[in-house]
């Protein structure tokens, strides 16, 4: 497990630490934050904004 997560580089770090604090209610909002972020970065692409405006 530690292999992967040093892998993983800052978030394997992050998640390493949320998991020995015993943190893990964290993790799901983590998650949401990451996949609004990639919207936020996918919908300012003039060539995506299309597709992302179908989606709403």
């Amino acid at each position: 497990m530690r292999d992967l997560l040093s892998r993983m580089g800052v978030l394997g770090e992050l998640l390493g630490f949320l998991w020995r604090r015993k943190l893990y209610w964290l993790i799901p909002m983590i998650v949401a934050l990451i996949v609004v972020a990639i919207f936020i970065i996918l919908g300012s692409n003039p060539a995506l904004q299309p597709f992302i405006y179908t989606l709403h």
